[in-house]
């Protein structure tokens, strides 16, 4: 377990360093990205919380992420787990490209596999706020 919040802490590091190669090393193959049975977000049209497929989808919500918002914030309150999960929780704040600022606290739900990959990630967000900064 320790090695999960270790995994997750480190990846937090990366993000703020814009690494995303060290953040796709600890992904499994097949990772799923936000992986929900009725995400209101993906219908809605919110890039960044698409569903997504394999280390190759995870780079594609980095990348969606940066075309389409500037975070001015990025706080890891808490890392907690317990077996194979990892939640931690964040508060963040920017603007979208055009100028409208936004803040939410989310939860981010981390899953690894028996080979101590990340199998799995999902945003837990106030939905709402993110379709209305899609709203055109």
């Amino acid at each position: 377990m320790t090695d999960h919040l270790a995994t997750v802490k480190g990846i937090y590091d990366a993000f703020g360093k814009g690494d995303v190669p060290s953040i796709l090393a600890v992904l499994a193959e097949d990772v799923g990205w936000e992986n929900f049975g009725d995400n209101s977000a993906e219908k809605a049209g919110v890039p960044w919380l698409r569903k997504r497929q394999g280390k190759s989808g995870a780079l594609e919500f980095f990348q969606a992420l940066n075309e389409n918002l500037k975070l001015t914030e990025f706080q890891v309150l808490d890392l907690a787990g317990s077996g194979r999960q990892v939640v931690a929780e964040i508060v963040v704040a920017g603007t979208t490209r055009d100028g409208r600022a936004f803040r939410d606290e989310e939860l981010h739900l981390w899953t690894f596999d028996a080979g101590g990959k990340i199998s799995r990630f999902r945003h837990y967000v106030d939905t709402a706020k993110h379709i209305a900064l899609c709203a055109r």
